[in-house]
């Protein structure tokens, strides 16, 4: 499915200005340069110098979380991440690179329903091993694009057995997504990115996640990032090379949603899905701290809007944010050191 061409995007302008005060003595010049502000990157609203890298498509990828397919690779280089679940009490992730690329990212998997309905905002491409072809047809009839399994740009890994060792380079499918004209459009801000001074948190430290009863998640915050856990066990990244280490993440984002079955019309399987249009809770985890309020949105065309209780912009600190859309019958729950 070939996306539109992208519109032309013009750079931002930056401004100096030139003051040149004189007396009956003497005459002095002096120049006051205006900074350019250093735009942040809307996935995660860090500060990037390097404009060309924000001003891109994003490119999504659909990653595998069954056991046999852990440790994944490369979803620590991810811009950002959302966590959804799929059958048999598992969850699966979308990693969404922007500014950031990965050589080496996967295992890859096929692609669900509510996917589509967090990518049309981002005008991302979608990069999936399949789908039921209802599926791929609810896809791309909310026009969001789709790369399958092409070569070399996706490839098989040899020390896994598949589904498990369908791998990925997504610098490769930028190029492909070039050459077959995709839209380059970027991404609009993913949240309201800024800190959380002067305004009243909650400690939260130890985050608990109940997915499932066979998917326990924990998230610790170190001080320094959040670490994640599962099953009670570091769940890790490795390296082509074969180097581990355990997932972080700087920011956590819960959005509590309806979950559902999604069922084809005619030919095909029924899965489950997440309700993301409305409105629902929200609890976002921060150097040790939390806040609540609430999200909204009328369509899938929109970005999710957080709130306070105040009816306020809620926002979200800058730094890489690990987002689950999680089903508002589970629970969550979390422990301060405080």
């Amino acid at each position: 499915v070939l996306a539109a061409p992208p519109p032309t995007n013009a750079a931002p302008d930056t401004t100096s200005t030139t003051a040149t005060p004189t007396t009956t003595t003497s005459t002095t010049s002096s120049t006051t340069t205006t900074v350019p502000v250093v735009p942040g990157a809307p996935l995660d609203g860090l500060p990037v110098e390097d404009s060309s890298l924000i001003e891109r498509r994003v490119l999504a990828v659909k990653i595998d979380n069954h056991w046999d397919a852990r440790p994944q690779s490369g979803i620590d280089e991810a811009d950002a991440v959302y966590e959804l679940p799929v059958e048999s009490g598992l969850t699966r992730f979308i990693a969404l690179f922007h500014r950031n690329d990965s050589a080496y990212l996967g295992p890859m998997r096929s692609g669900r329903p509510t996917d589509p309905t967090l990518l049309k905002p981002l005008g991302a491409t979608f990069v999936i091993s399949g789908a039921q072809d209802w599926v791929i047809n609810r896809i791309t009839s909310s026009g969001v694009s789709i790369i399958g399994e092409v070569r070399p740009e996706t490839f098989r890994i040899s020390n896994r057995s598949a589904p498990h060792n369908l791998y990925v380079d997504t610098a490769a499918l930028r190029e492909h997504a070039d050459a077959n004209g995709y839209s380059t459009e970027p991404p609009p801000d993913l949240f309201a990115w800024a800190g959380w001074e002067d305004v009243s948190t909650e400690g939260a430290t130890s985050i608990r996640f109940d997915w499932s009863p066979g998917q326990q998640v924990r998230c610790d915050w170190t001080g320094d990032e959040y670490l994640r856990f599962i099953g009670g066990e570091p769940h890790e990244t490795v390296t082509r090379a074969g180097e581990r280490s355990q997932i972080q993440t700087d920011t956590l984002v819960v959005l509590f949603a309806t979950r559902y079955t999604a069922s084809p019309s005619g030919a095909g399987t029924s899965v489950p899905a997440m309700e993301t249009v409305g409105s629902g809770r929200v609890l976002i985890f921060n150097e040790g701290r939390m806040r609540a309020g609430s999200w909204s949105r009328s369509s899938i065309e929109e970005p999710f809007a957080l709130a306070t209780a105040d009816g306020e912009v809620l926002t979200v600190p800058p730094g890489r944010p690990w987002i689950s859309v999680f089903p508002d019958t589970r629970s969550i729950g979390w422990e301060s050191d405080e």
